[in-house]
């Protein structure tokens, strides 16, 4: 049974093997709850960030996995001449984001999350992977890329109306399987610095559009839950590492912009996917640069439409976005166990209520 399906069913609701109750200490059993979901979500982004980075970034002190794949990271040059150094920093920010709850949930006597048990996923077997095990799959993604004419859509917003379809800014990325890295040598065979081939040029702008679609989950998250918890600290946890997840967000949002046109059929899924010229000739929903959030209704149509992160609706904000990782392909792999794990933690954030305010 492939990861979607298993993960949809868990979602469904059930008994978890996990559902036994779990160490607050001197925090509010719903700010814990609220903290440990969010620190599952920075152990999964590290996760797939350190394997961007192995390939495509810069290994350094900092990030000392793997050692580069020329090729792939020269692709990734066509979106931006700095995109080794961004991989970089943002792998960085996730990994302290992951390191401070950690720190901060066993300084108040809480439970952290764990999950070194599950990284054993496969992955890249390309020049520069380092070959560890993985908690996630970043070779056979469906990548929702409406996050693109959401934030440009000065009508809808996904709060007021969920129904609503945004249109997606690239044709197939979310349907079927891609590779936003190099799976094998075989993904890079063909290619030469300066002059790769479409293919790879393909794996390369999905890895893109992949940066953007990630960092608008967490965009989203941090405020979406803020709204849950009751002490003065952990609100100011939420509000302080938010924004530098916007601040990801728009950067590669920007980045991402900047493909260039091709149709390419993966050799091994024959999933297709047809990048445009979004910098060109493009409706307002579409347009590249646009990247600052156009105003739109907040709240309640009543009120003058408002620039804002979107959504930001807390009613069952940890489930969706689990549910985000699991069509995005991310968890194609992994265990019953690990979906139940996640499923626990995202249901005890959701759960969470706002109580008296203490210090």
């Amino acid at each position: 049974m492939g990861a979607a399906a298993v993960g949809g069913g868990l979602l469904g609701g059930g008994v978890s093997a996990f559902a036994s109750e779990e160490a607050s200490g001197s925090l509010t059993k719903g700010d814990a709850a609220v903290l440990r979901f969010l620190e599952a979500a920075e152990i999964i982004e590290s996760d797939l960030w350190v394997q961007y980075n192995e390939l495509g970034g810069i290994q350094d002190k900092e990030e000392p996995d793997g050692t580069g794949n020329p090729f792939y990271r020269d692709a990734l040059t066509i979106l931006d001449g700095d995109m080794a150094q961004y991989i970089h920093d943002n792998t960085d920010d996730e990994i302290s984001h992951w390191k401070f709850l950690d720190s901060y949930l066993a300084s108040k006597g809480a439970d952290t999350t764990d999950l070194e048990r599950f990284r054993t996923l496969p992955g890249s077997k390309a020049e520069g992977a380092s070959g560890k095990g993985r908690l996630t799959n970043l070779m056979q993604l469906s990548v929702d890329t409406s996050f693109w004419t959401q934030y440009r859509s000065s009508q809808n917003n996904p709060d007021l109306d969920p129904a609503f379809k945004f249109g997606q800014a690239v044709k197939g990325l979310n349907v079927g399987q891609h590779s936003a890295i190099p799976r094998t040598d075989a993904d890079t065979a063909g290619s030469s610095i300066g002059n790769p081939t479409d293919h790879l040029k393909a794996i390369a702008f999905t890895a893109g559009f992949h940066f953007a679609f990630i960092e608008s989950g967490g965009t989203s998250l941090y405020p979406s839950l803020a709204q849950r918890v009751t002490s003065p600290h952990v609100l100011r946890i939420l509000l302080s590492i938010g924004p530098t997840e916007t601040m990801h967000f728009q950067t590669w949002q920007d980045k991402a912009g900047n493909a260039t046109p091709l149709t390419d059929v993966d050799p091994i899924t024959k999933a297709s996917v047809t990048f445009v010229d979004l910098t060109k000739n493009q409706p307002e929903s579409l347009q590249a640069n646009l990247i600052m959030p156009e105003p739109c209704p907040f709240l309640s149509r009543k009120f003058p439409p408002c620039s804002i992160i979107r959504p930001t609706e807390t009613k069952g904000a940890a489930m969706a976005t689990l549910k985000a990782f699991i069509d995005d392909g991310l968890f194609i792999g992994q265990s019953k166990e690990f979906f139940e794990y996640l499923r626990d933690l995202a249901e005890d954030a959701d759960e969470a209520r706002r109580e008296t305010d203490r210090d």
